[in-house]
């Protein structure tokens, strides 16, 4: 059977190349081979980088005699072509077609698409890939993200030039709405997420603007789009505002996709493959929030406890982060733990979402660390001292070196201060749903377990300066995402290479 041969081959070029430092790869190259090979859904959540567990995928892929679909972010397509594939072909001796694309041809046996082709495909029904087709989501800790941005209606000042083109006997009417929404917008005080939620007021200029060359059949295009959907109360909207660039965007997206992703799942066997979906092995929350309620294999691989773990300090005796002491707090200690790993030429990363304090620890550290100081900037060395929010930290992690030493001032649970935020809380609300079990946690949890994947596989130090693990209901479920881990709730200066006094 193909999981026997999957086993022994991938069992021989491990042992030829190394472990790969995933302790599951036999396991999970079984699994999915049985998956591929009758054509059920499979749900992995491997707790490990996409380096260390995609030979346990590509094996049964290249192995097997069936064709295949692999969707993953450009990066991870990229990282498989030019490093892992043409590595483990050559081992198996195998000669099967691979490429890029954003569609199936006829000769084609495995392809690698990006989540968007395949998704406005999938819901689409553009017929760029087949039906029935064997498929593998990787990276799928992003899928929710992924959909609700293809979904999304925004409507540009390309859109509005387009309209003013297109309808010259409503000219005046669309000038004087994109006038008033303009003065309305930018009307509003500046907010560190350049988001903001439409106003009634503003919503209201947009809906008579439509429904008036709705009337008149002159309504088409973006404009048309929001306008059927607007009054859906499952649909969320926003305005994006660059005041630097005089520039505005409207926005409509819906709060929860799992309506629209249910319809594709029988499209097709998938296997959905991510680091860290949810708590429970079942993924129960994940899975209705992406629509994947049928029967499905899951499984939860846990990192190595011995080779795999995390050094975290969590002092106990914190200030909390609303308090008047945190901040002075929070500046001394990272100033100790910064000048305690120093000596060690791997970056640092201080995460503070607090504008003001990122501007005060950058300026205390700078003081003491000169230009290795760096605040929000991609251009780093390995021995700088970067300081971030975790927003700047989710898009650029992957690009920068692995951190020694990592100083995180709050926990990534979504500000309710972003309208983007406040916006999917009061559709939960509105639901009568735990908005915070179902959303803020599930969200924060899944951030720490981006970040610390790749920390725990080179077993960095974690300090953690959030008191509310220790306090909070939900504090045990934080910890438990960070498993395995040495916690300690004071300095060792072993951990830093000084000698035990």
């Amino acid at each position: 059977m193909i999981e026997a041969d999957v086993h022994s081959s991938l069992r021989d070029f491990l042992r030829q190349h190394g472990n790969r430092n995933f302790p599951h790869h036999l396991t999970m190259a079984r699994l999915i081979s049985r998956a591929l090979r009758l054509g059920r859904p499979a749900l992995m959540q491997t707790g490990s980088s996409v380096t260390k567990y995609c030979l346990s995928y590509l094996t049964p892929i290249l192995l097997g005699d069936w064709p295949v679909i692999v969707v993953a972010p450009i990066a991870t397509q990229e990282y498989l072509l030019e490093t892992e594939i043409p590595k483990l072909k050559q081992w198996l001796g195998i000669t099967k077609k691979v490429r890029i694309g954003d569609r199936w041809q006829v000769d084609d046996q495995l392809l690698l698409t990006s989540p968007q082709s395949w998704l406005s495909d999938r819901l689409g029904s553009q017929d760029q890939f087949p039906a029935n087709m064997p498929t593998i989501i990787d990276r799928a800790d992003n899928l929710e993200e992924w959909t609700r941005q293809l979904l999304t209606i925004s409507i540009t000042a390309g859109d509005w030039n387009a309209l003013l083109q297109s309808t010259p006997q409503a000219q005046e009417l669309i000038r004087n709405t994109r006038i008033k929404l303009t003065k309305s917008i930018f009307a509003r005080p500046e907010n560190p997420y350049r988001n903001y939620v439409l106003l009634a007021s503003e919503l209201e200029l947009i809906n008579r603007l439509c429904e008036t060359l709705n009337q008149q059949q002159l309504l088409k295009g973006k404009f048309g789009q929001f306008w059927q959907q607007v009054a859906d109360k499952s649909n969320i909207s926003w305005i994006a505002r660059d005041r630097d660039r005089g520039s505005l965007t409207i926005n409509l997206a819906p709060a929860r996709v799992s309506n629209q992703l249910r319809s594709i799942w029988q499209q097709q066997p998938v296997v959905v493959i991510g680091s860290f979906l949810d708590t429970e092995a079942e993924a129960t929350t994940y899975r209705q929030r992406v629509g994947l309620n049928a029967e499905i294999l899951t499984l939860k691989f846990t990192p190595n406890r011995q080779n795999n773990h995390i050094q975290l300090y969590l002092p106990d005796r914190f200030p909390m982060p609303n308090s008047p002491d945190f901040r002075q707090s929070f500046l001394a200690q990272s100033l100790l733990l910064v000048g305690l790993s120093s000596s060690i030429k791997r970056l640092i990363v201080v995460i503070a979402d607090d504008v003001p304090l990122q501007g005060q620890v950058g300026s205390v550290l700078a003081g003491e660390f000169g230009s290795r100081v760096r605040v929000e900037k991609t251009k780093v060395l390995n021995n700088s001292i970067l300081i971030c929010g975790w927003s700047f930290w989710n898009q650029h992690q992957e690009s920068l070196p692995i951190p020694r030493l990592l100083i995180i001032a709050t926990l990534p649970i979504p500000s309710l201060e972003n309208p983007l935020v406040a916006n999917l809380v009061k559709y939960y609300k509105d639901q009568r749903q735990d908005w915070f079990r179902l959303y803020l946690l599930p969200a924060a949890l899944k951030t720490l377990e981006q970040t610390t994947v790749p920390l725990r596989e080179s077993q960095s130090i974690v300090a953690l300066l959030d008191n509310r693990v220790n306090f909070r209901s939900y504090g045990k479920t934080i910890l438990s995402a960070l498993e395995p881990c040495a916690r300690i709730n004071y300095i060792d200066p072993t951990w830093f290479g000084y000698p035990d006094s």
